[in-house]
């Protein structure tokens, strides 16, 4: 059930697949590695795969055995001509090298606080020039008013979807202290931290936002 509840919990996440088809057109580069990190079911990474270069190599990684099953079967139905591994392993471990395309897609903010910039430092080193990262995330707002405002309107949104008052109350003490949002400014911070330059946001719904960092 997990891509269905990720498409009717996140606003925009058709929007981000359809983004990270355009950038792999355009930024994948040839004999480059691409990496989908917390690649979860293999949505992102069958984007990825599907619109890259045949000479790219995938690299999909996640911590859970059940999900690396599951997104290894789902990428061997596929038959693009990009080559792929999939790693069980934490992101803290995953060394990048030779990289065109790094996605962090809903993934970072489920790291400890403390670890994320350790994480930005390593792909950005691990980034060929001209490479870019993606770097969608639950986002929080540093103004209570405007916090309060686009929390109400993303819990409308979930109603929207089908979720009942009790659903969305559930879910949300069930992240509480998991994910653990930061605002614009802090990510944008982080990402000048690592060595990005150029910084654009390529989307935002509500309390959700993806950026793109550019090497």
């Amino acid at each position: 059930v997990f891509d269905n509840m990720i498409q009717r919990s996140v606003p925009g996440y058709d929007f981000l697949l359809d983004v990270i088809a355009v950038l792999a057109q355009r930024y994948g580069q040839a004999d480059s590695q691409c990496y989908d990190l917390g690649c979860s079911l293999g949505t992102t990474s069958l984007r990825l795969r599907q619109n890259l270069p045949a000479s790219c190599h995938v690299i999909g990684v996640d911590n859970s055995a059940a999900m690396v099953s599951r997104c290894k079967h789902n990428m061997a139905r596929d038959n693009s001509q990009a080559s792929y591994e999939i790693c069980q392993q934490n992101i803290q471990d995953t060394q990048i090298e030779n990289a065109s395309i790094v996605l962090l897609n809903f993934t970072l903010q489920f790291i400890q606080d403390q670890q994320r910039q350790t994480i930005l430092n390593n792909i950005y080193t691990g980034i060929k020039p001209g490479g870019v990262l993606l770097l969608a995330e639950k986002i929080c707002f540093a103004k209570p008013q405007q916090q309060a405002l686009q929390t109400d309107l993303y819990h409308d949104f979930k109603r929207l979807q089908g979720y009942s008052d009790l659903e969305v109350a559930q879910k949300r003490a069930a992240l509480e202290n998991v994910l653990v949002p930061n605002t614009l400014q802090q990510h944008r911070q982080r990402l000048q931290e690592a060595g990005f330059k150029h910084i654009e946001v390529c989307m935002q719904c509500f309390n959700f936002s993806a950026l793109l960092a550019f090497k």
